[in-house]
């Protein structure tokens, strides 16, 4: 059962990944403007949030994220190897959904990225798509609204890649795996180190925010 939930999150991850990945090298081969090339990312990513999501829930819960997982890990839900092993998974499976972009797009299967992704102003936008992205979905699953998960994650990232200064890369796996593109959906590997603590930043206040909203007060209101 183990073994299933870490092939769902290793491959989940690598197709996500890939999908981020390769729709940003095709919408550069397609366009120059950057307006069309964000789009274009953006829906192919919406689409397969939202694909992998609704399949892979029943099998892993569909994390993709070690964020999600840290959190379901500190909520007793996963036991610390497990947890562990989620995470190992999802960084090889997005490491893997780069290289295969990279071959499908004729790239090197490594090709470091040199976008730099600096400034408190990029970091800001990372701790909100964390945030927004840990708060949606625990509430919905306090709310029992589960199965509208996948497109509320969507929606989220979607909206986050528009109005955050970051494009929302809100995941460590993810934002790792994007180091190894040189191409629009990048970031350059001195940049992640303050990426995903920017996002572990996030995700505990989203998580804050969503104890705060649901939890009970001591006289029941």
């Amino acid at each position: 059962m183990l073994r299933k939930k870490l092939f769902g999150e290793c491959i989940g991850t690598a197709t996500l990944v890939g999908t981020v990945v390769g729709s940003g090298i095709m919408a550069t081969n397609l366009s120059s403007d950057l307006g069309i090339d964000l789009l274009i990312n953006t829906v192919a990513t919406v689409f397969i949030l939202y694909i992998l999501i609704t399949l892979l829930a029943p099998i892993s819960g569909a994390h993709f994220n070690p964020l999600v997982t840290a959190i379901a890990y500190f909520r007793k839900e996963l036991a610390l190897p497990h947890a562990t092993l989620y995470v190992i998974s999802q960084i090889l499976g997005g490491l893997l959904g780069t290289v295969l972009a990279n071959l499908m797009f004729e790239h090197p299967a490594f090709e470091p990225s040199q976008h730099l992704r600096n400034g408190a102003h990029l970091l800001l936008g990372e701790v909100i798509a964390s945030a927004g992205l840990i708060f949606i979905i625990f509430l919905a699953l306090k709310q029992g609204i589960d199965k509208k998960i996948p497109r509320l994650v969507a929606a989220w990232i979607g909206a986050a890649y528009f109005f955050t200064s970051s494009t929302s890369f809100a995941n460590p796996a993810v934002t790792i795996a994007r180091s190894l593109s040189d191409s629009f959906s990048g970031i350059d590997i001195s940049s992640v180190p303050a990426f995903i603590a920017a996002q572990i930043v996030g995700a505990t206040l989203g998580y804050a925010g969503f104890k705060q909203l649901t939890s009970k007060s001591k006289s029941g209101k």
